[in-house]
């Protein structure tokens, strides 16, 4: 598994993920929408750490300049 999430893009991912962990823990998302966030943010968060985002392998998408 090779790292193919860049820099900019993993400080977005991060920066996100936090911000829908936040909102949907803080109880501002109700229903629906908290566990959207709550799913989303956790995905974000997770290819942000891990580098790689098994969407972008199958889109051939790499943001990763090596």
């Amino acid at each position: 598994m090779s790292a193919n999430v860049g820099k900019i893009d993993r400080m977005l991912r991060a920066i996100v993920g936090l911000v829908l962990l936040a909102l949907a823990l803080s109880g501002t998302f109700t229903g629906t929408m908290f566990w959207v966030g709550l799913v989303v943010g956790a995905v974000a968060l997770a290819t942000a750490g891990m580098k790689f985002c098994p969407a972008y392998r199958l889109l051939g998408v790499n943001t990763c300049k090596l």
